[in-house]
């Protein structure tokens, strides 16, 4: 099983040089990755010959045979691993399954994010010891982290990232761990809304919120920053980029930056409590990119995290030997009654500002099959459980 533990590294001024060196490199050989990849596509098409076509072993060879001079003082490992990268990610652009992969494109040096990887970094005495080439001359130190691995295991994988605030690796480690399916005893549905999830717990329904005010203040930041810079942009066209402009903009991706955190430690918190009170989770399949092209609702939609949160569940429930159901992207969990299985059909449908022609509002359900009067979303968390049950074959 493989964990990744992300910490923040805290390198000097020799090791800075050589990181920017580094992630300057990774760019420089995607770009030329992608040329000769290109190129050899063409030819393939030229000669009429499916056998010329490009692979990720034929490019990177082209590119150890026309290595520079220079380039034998950076680590072969970054260029080795780029090139996988430009393979996955034309793989991923072919992927039927993956409709919205964008075609690779080549890096520029301003606007790319920072980063390499590398299958040859070792951890000694708590520091970060990246491989260092032979050809390089000049001192090489180890990098200082600021806080000690979580994880026992093999180093498999590091990836070494620039962000607002400094330098970060995210350690990928194989750990010696066989989760123990815990059964099927406590069935519980999260059913997903602009900001918040819905669930159940043993105590009753609660709620989860995805948008405190510290984010909703942090987003009035971030409109400030925009407007400014865009202030800027159109004042002088022509040379905006000064002093104030770029401080500016380091303040709004460090803005970006406190709202990603904020995001990310309230679902790694909730999905963990979700996995370790729960032994099977039902969450519904939502189409979100197609749910985005309401533009009244595609930004509080943006902020929900419907996506991150699908991403998440799954490997935290594999780690602690939890299931999880996703159920049908048709499913109506929100139309259908938990008491008597009646679905609403025509009319009698809940929309988003409820039922015009009994005159109910969006959080109620009434089923005028049965009578049964509940909360909306509380009926659709009973409806994701019964989905789930009837997937497992329980009664």
């Amino acid at each position: 099983m493989i964990k990744t533990h992300k910490v923040k590294l805290k390198p000097n001024k020799t090791m800075i040089k050589q990181l920017d060196n580094l992630f300057n490199y990774r760019n420089f050989v995607w770009n030329k990755a992608l040329e000769t990849w290109n190129d050899l596509y063409e030819l393939s098409l030229v000669m009429e010959d499916p056998m010329c076509r490009p692979n990720e072993y034929k490019v990177r060879n082209e590119l150890v045979c026309d290595k520079e001079d220079w380039q034998y003082t950076r680590s072969s490992r970054v260029l080795q691993l780029t090139v996988n990268d430009l393979a996955k990610a034309w793989k991923n652009y072919f992927n039927q399954a993956m409709p919205n992969h964008d075609k690779p494109k080549f890096k520029s040096r301003k606007h790319s994010k920072k980063s390499f990887k590398t299958d040859r970094a070792k951890i000694v005495n708590g520091k970060l010891r990246l491989d260092k080439p032979r050809g390089s001359e000049g001192a090489w130190f180890d990098i200082p982290m600021i806080e000690s691995v979580r994880f026992e295991g093999t180093l498999k994988l590091t990836t070494v990232k620039q962000e607002a605030d400094g330098y970060y690796a995210s350690l990928s480690i194989e750990v010696d761990e066989t989760p123990v399916n815990r059964g099927n005893k406590v069935i519980t549905g999260v059913d997903v809304n602009i900001r918040k999830f819905d669930y159940k717990t043993k105590e009753g329904y609660a709620i989860q919120e995805t948008l405190p005010i510290s984010l909703l203040e942090l987003y009035q930041k971030i409109t400030h920053y925009q407007r400014m810079l865009a202030r800027k942009r159109v004042a002088n066209p022509n040379r905006f980029n000064s002093n104030n402009y770029r401080i500016t903009r380091t303040k709004l991706k460090r803005a970006y930056q406190e709202v990603y955190r904020i995001q990310e430690d309230l679902l790694h918190k909730f999905t963990a409590q979700l996995v370790k009170d729960n032994d099977v989770i039902v969450i519904e399949d939502l189409d979100n990119n197609h749910m985005k092209m309401n533009k009244h609702l595609a930004k509080n939609l943006h902020r929900s995290l419907f996506g991150r949160f699908k991403s998440i569940l799954p490997y935290k429930a594999e780690w602690n030997g939890a299931t999880v159901i996703l159920a049908d992207q048709f499913f109506p969990s929100t139309q259908r009654c938990s008491e008597c299985g009646n679905i609403k059909t025509g009319d009698d449908k809940i929309t988003l500002a409820g039922n015009k022609k009994h005159h109910t509002k969006h959080n109620e359900y009434h089923c005028y099959n049965c009578g049964a009067i509940r909360e909306r979303d509380e009926n659709a968390v009973e409806n994701l459980i019964w989905y789930g049950k009837q997937s497992l074959n329980l009664n």
